[in-house]
């Protein structure tokens, strides 16, 4: 059987994870995590507005994908300004959550319109020369680039580009990964790696917003690996399980930019997903039989909370997550 997007993903992680000097996974740490870890919160729903359903089956799609699109954004998050009480992401998917409601259906063309004043004023923030708007500027090309590969590649339908993928999460890796933007791809030593942060986590928020039904059903959820973005591997670091050299924790705590692209920067994305990788394995050792998708959910929930909040997470600004 040929090795697919996510066992390749899994198979480089594993691979920096040994080669790694900036960033180490603590595996004598990782039967204790297991041990520890909220088996009952795995599966659980979250306040997500990403990850529920609009008014018809058209709609949800083509909100829970354009809101993928432009899932990322983290290292421009601390310049936004935010709603009241929420976080970067939940500022954005509130913002545009609410776009759609009034648009109805966001449909290729719509996408395809977009310029960075239109969104700057859905996501309320400053149209000027700031980083916030430089943000902006990218989610209005992200969104132009899903609209033209709608129309070009599936009839401007994005019902019929999940259906392309057959039921498959991992297929749908494929198919989003052909826009530059979803193209998470690293190279570590002039080797090549994987990520797909932002591709992979799409199939798991349609399922959820679809109750894993009609376009929510994928039969491959399992296949996918953690999401790395910069908060999971933040708490892993807090909670034990990875460890940074002291050069890398201290620009991080001075709030430095970390590079995209550079070894920190791969690595610490590559060690949280064999991290989780490792964890999976250990909680499924002790009857807890879960995915690398749900660990991930229960991580980053877990993100928001004071202890995690009160320390800086690694920042990039990148188009990746």
């Amino acid at each position: 059987m040929p090795v697919g997007v996510c066992d390749e993903i899994r198979d480089r992680c594993r691979w920096v994870a040994d080669q790694a000097t900036h960033v180490h996974i603590v595996r004598d740490q990782i039967a204790a995590y297991a041990r520890s870890f909220p088996a009952s919160e795995l599966g659980a729903g979250t306040d997500d507005p990403g990850r529920h359903a609009l008014d018809s089956p058209a709609a949800t799609a083509a909100f829970v994908v354009s809101l993928d699109a432009i899932n990322f954004g983290s290292g421009w998050f601390p310049t936004l300004s935010k709603r009241p009480g929420m976080s970067g992401y939940h500022t954005i998917a509130a913002g545009w959550r609410e776009h759609a409601e009034a648009v109805g259906e966001l449909t290729a063309e719509h996408l395809t319109s977009l310029v960075r004043a239109d969104c700057c004023r859905i996501f309320g923030q400053p149209d000027d020369e700031s980083s916030a708007a430089e943000l902006m500027e990218l989610f209005a090309s992200a969104l132009n680039d899903l609209g033209a590969f709608l129309i070009e590649e599936h009839e401007g339908s994005v019902l019929a580009m999940i259906d392309d993928a057959g039921g498959s999460a991992e297929a749908l890796v494929g198919v989003l990964a052909r826009m530059p933007f979803f193209h998470d791809v690293a190279e570590y030593q002039g080797v090549a790696v994987p990520l797909y942060k932002r591709a992979q986590i799409t199939s798991l928020d349609l399922s959820i917003a679809f109750g894993g039904v009609g376009p929510g059903r994928f039969d491959d959820l399992d296949r996918l690996t953690m999401f790395a973005d910069n908060l999971v591997p933040h708490v892993l670091r807090l909670d034990g399980v990875l460890r940074f050299d002291d050069a890398l924790e201290a620009r991080i705590e001075a709030e430095e930019l970390i590079a995209p692209g550079t070894p920190e920067e791969i690595e610490i994305r590559a060690c949280a997903v064999h991290a989780v990788e490792l964890l999976r394995a250990e909680l499924a050792e002790i009857g807890h039989v879960t995915t690398s998708g749900a660990i991930d959910t229960v991580l980053w929930t877990r993100g928001g909370m004071p202890r995690y909040k009160a320390r800086p997470r690694h920042r990039t600004r990148t188009v990746s997550y």
